[in-house]
């Protein structure tokens, strides 16, 4: 079994930093999740019998890294689940673009309309059938070797909303074939990062923030993280 790299655990939450690789629930692939391996390092350490509880508050697509959060406990579970849902917990993420958006900064609003049979979304302008408001905010953070780094806060969580809104704006992300970019990673995954969280803890109610380290495997990662630390 692949080994975690654990970013930060207690009795009530645990949270993982995900290589691109992996996937967080199990789907038609049936390949092996982050949770089933999250739950056999939890049921190995803490010499637990029985079924471990584990729960899942949200989720990174498969060719996307970084932080993942996990309830160890059902009152947890509820908990984050709720701040999801009131969106009081703030995740930042790094992108690495080949194109530069038209501003050092800004705020990006479209309607994102999901495809499921081609797992897929659409920005549109306007409102539309169907389509639900994104929003997210970015900044350029550096460049370097024709490419640059986008932090990206978001307001909402829509289905592949940073890799939609980004790309609809003419900066898809590098190695995302899906969205407009021309030319493949060859680990196959797409350079965006879950970089940090930041949340108040469900249970001990202090504020918490965690962050993942850009992926090892990945030179040009390596590059921006010698320039941005």
């Amino acid at each position: 079994m692949k080994k975690l790299d654990i970013l930060y655990e207690d009795n009530h939450i645990i949270a993982v930093n995900k290589s691109a690789s992996d996937i967080v629930q199990g789907d038609k692939t049936g390949d092996e999740t982050l949770s089933d391996r999250v739950k056999a390092y939890i049921k190995k350490k803490y010499d637990k019998p029985g079924e471990v509880f584990l729960g899942v508050v949200h989720r990174l697509d498969r060719p996307v890294s970084g932080v993942v959060l996990f309830a160890r406990t059902s009152k947890a579970l509820s908990r984050l689940n709720k701040m999801f849902q009131e969106k009081t917990i703030k995740k930042t993420y790094w992108a690495l673009v080949a194109e530069l958006p038209t501003e050092d900064s800004g705020r990006l609003k479209h309607y994102i309309l999901k495809n499921s049979e081609k797992n897929k979304s659409y920005a549109f302008p306007k409102p539309r059938n169907g389509a639900k408001e994104a929003i997210l905010n970015y900044r350029l953070v550096s460049g370097l070797k024709n490419y640059y780094m986008l932090e990206v806060d978001l307001e909402t969580g829509r289905h592949h909303q940073i890799r939609c809104q980004l790309a609809k704006i003419g900066c898809p992300i590098r190695g995302d074939l899906k969205y407009g970019f021309p030319r493949s990673n060859k680990d196959g995954s797409i350079s965006l990062h879950a970089r940090k969280i930041e949340f108040e803890h469900p249970v001990k109610k202090e504020p918490i923030t965690i962050i993942a380290s850009t992926p090892d495997t990945e030179n040009l990662w390596k590059e921006f993280r010698n320039v941005n630390g």
